[in-house]
């Protein structure tokens, strides 16, 4: 499958995004992105430790706090930090059977947690911003 083809199914099969890294800052890609997804429809879930809420939805301090289903999980933190979130998402994953998709931002890669994400069957992109594939899949 070409990855635009995963990306356009992505897009068009899930629906529920936890934003890990979300931003109270709207100057911030963490901040704006998932905004412009929310207005294309989306549902976010920010994860970040240091907020209450954000753009006026309940926020959370780890991917286990959350009780909603996840669907897809937006990454905003720095490419040393993937393994660990990673870890923190495939024991979710175990225990709960969400997180189809991992997200990582663009600038943001780690090819082990690529592998693991994968081994355990979840769908995983790198280096790309979803808003920004949004638009270039779904032109208004």
């Amino acid at each position: 499958m070409t990855d635009d083809k995963r990306i356009r199914e992505v897009f068009e099969r899930y629906r529920t995004i936890a934003v890990y890294g979300m931003s109270k800052d709207p100057n911030k890609p963490a901040h704006y992105v998932p905004a412009h997804l929310q207005s294309e429809g989306y549902t976010i879930i920010p994860v970040n430790p240091s907020a209450a809420e954000i753009i006026g939805i309940k926020s959370y301090p780890g991917l286990q706090d959350i009780p909603e289903r996840i669907e897809i999980l937006n990454v905003f933190r720095p490419s040393d930090q993937i393994e660990g979130i990673v870890r923190e998402a495939l024991e979710r994953r175990s225990k709960k059977g969400d997180i189809e998709v991992i997200w990582l931002q663009e600038g943001i890669k780690d090819e082990g947690a690529r592998k693991a994400a994968e081994e355990a069957g979840i769908v995983f992109f790198q280096d790309l911003c979803m808003s920004k594939e949004f638009r270039r899949l779904f032109p208004q």
